[in-house]
């Protein structure tokens, strides 16, 4: 039954044909959080830290990448020089001439030798045969060398080459383990932002509809003056004409009227402006036409508070508070980070390569691979101080934060102790303004009464009036200050939800 009648007010009704939607304060607050950018900002935000603590969270685990590149080059690159290669491929023809240098030298040196040999004839037939043999021999060494020269070529003018790698952290100075923190820290953080501007539109949700009601009010308040005076000056024309009242009584009257009518005009436009100012807070469009549901409220009831349980409520609740606490708790990881960077770290690898010109088996044109494993480790030795200074900056950046907090929450308990004490101000406020209200009606009554039976002049009743509508404007301000004060106060301890 209580949803489908708050359906009805989300909904409209026609009155006098014209369509008109009643909102109740929880519909405005309703439509405000569906409506506001910042809260969806705000939501964004906690979306982006929330990935970007699982993407932490994957530093614990081991990187697998894949790596191919390829290159083309105007020469290539050659591991034998020109005359290393002439050398090489002429090495039999160089040899052979050495030889028959030799033995030219030798039969010149033994000529008693060559002439023996001559005259044997099997020793002349090889003597004979003997420069074709060294001719063979040279082509012979001329083709080992030529294909030496052939293995050392690289052909690197098109290269391939491919890498697959896995790298597994062991230990990084603690930095993985910190970040993973500060991540977290991060989400929450972003939560609390969120919270804090919920409890912000709240708030401004609720000055805006309470600001309406006051209006309201008031300006069925300058009607109903108006209204008397409007009587009051119907009677005093008839007065005027009978004679038992002067020109002068009718003039003060008319006065009094014009000034209610200016009056009811500004309020009229001050209503109009706060209904735009709701709107806009709601997201709707602000030509709508709005009626409150509390727009004929009489009474409100009065709160019991206690300071000291307000202030240990606050500093429990307040989402600010909160933030700052996890802001100095970031603050001190990164104290750890900026530490682990000058930490040994150590890491596990393991990779297979592949290239093509291969290297495994000499230079081949051929795709070749081969695995490696290994572990890495860094140790910084000697960087003249850099990270006592960062270490010490990070702690001192870490210290400001954790000041911050303190200085908040004083002032926290310093803001719920004198929201506490307006809003006990605001009840006894509203306590006589309602006793006003009870004595400026009953002098209103007596004063009309007068008038009427010509015993209290004209002065005497537009004096009643005038206290009875100061007395009524400043019951219907005493009954919105309480129920802000109350708002401001429950703001102040976190629990304006």
């Amino acid at each position: 039954m209580k949803r489908l009648l708050s359906l009805i007010l989300l909904a409209g009704i026609t009155i006098n044909g014209f369509s008109q939607r009643i909102l109740s304060l929880d519909s405005c607050r309703n439509l405000a959080i569906q409506n506001n950018k910042e809260l969806r900002i705000a939501q964004e935000k906690i979306n982006a830290a929330h990935y970007n603590r699982k993407a932490a969270f994957t530093n614990y685990l081991p990187k697998f990448d894949i790596m191919a590149t390829y290159m083309r080059t105007q020469k290539e690159i050659s591991l034998l020089s020109d005359e290393q290669k002439n050398s090489i491929s002429n090495i039999g023809t160089a040899t052979g001439a050495q030889l028959q240098q030799q033995f030219q030298q030798i039969a010149a040196s033994n000529p008693a030798l060559v002439q023996a040999i001559m005259n044997d004839p099997k020793l002349a037939q090889i003597a004979g045969i003997f420069p074709d043999i060294i001719q063979g021999i040279g082509q012979g060494l001329n083709g080992v060398g030529q294909g030496l020269v052939d293995a050392f070529r690289t052909d690197t003018r098109n290269m391939f080459a491919g890498a697959a790698t896995l790298t597994q952290p062991l230990f990084m100075g603690g930095k993985i383990i910190a970040y993973n923190k500060i991540t977290k820290y991060a989400e929450q953080l972003a939560q609390m932002q969120h919270a804090t501007g919920m409890e912000d539109l709240i708030l401004n949700t609720d000055k805006a509809y309470w600001q309406v009601v006051s209006l309201v009010n008031k300006k069925k308040l300058a009607e109903s003056y108006l209204k008397l005076l409007e009587t009051l000056d119907s009677d005093i024309d008839k007065m005027v004409a009978e004679g038992v009242a002067t020109k002068a009584d009718g003039l003060s009257v008319k006065v009094k009227k014009n000034e209610a009518e200016v009056t009811l005009l500004k309020v009229e436009n001050g209503l109009s402006l706060s209904k735009m100012v709701l709107c806009q807070i709601c997201g709707l469009p602000l030509d709508t036409d709005i009626s409150l549901a509390d727009e004929n409220m009489e009474n409100l009831a009065l709160p019991n508070l206690y300071t000291e349980s307000n202030v240990n409520t606050a500093l429990e609740n307040r989402h600010e508070l909160k933030s700052l606490e996890l802001a100095s708790q970031i603050y001190r990881q990164k104290v750890n980070v900026v530490r682990s960077e000058f930490l040994p770290s150590l890491a596990l690898t393991a990779n297979y390569a592949v290239t093509n010109p291969a290297l495994v088996n000499g230079f081949e044109n051929k795709f070749r691979g081969f695995w490696a494993a290994g572990v890495v480790l860094k140790i910084p030795v000697f960087h003249w101080g850099e990270g006592i200074y960062k270490v010490r900056a990070a702690k001192a950046e870490a210290n400001i934060a954790r000041y911050q907090l303190e200085d908040v929450k004083e002032k926290v308990e310093l803001q719920v102790t004198q929201s506490s004490y307006k809003v006990n101000e605001a009840t006894k406020q509203l306590h006589m303004a309602e006793q006003n209200m009870d004595k400026a009606e009953e002098n209103l009554r007596f004063a009309t009464l007068g008038f009427k039976e010509g015993v209290i002049p004209t002065s005497n009743v537009l004096e009643a009036q005038t206290a009875w509508l100061s007395a009524q404007s400043g019951k219907i301000d005493a009954q919105i200050d309480m129920k802000m004060s109350e708002l401001y106060l429950q703001k102040s301890m976190g629990t304006l939800k």
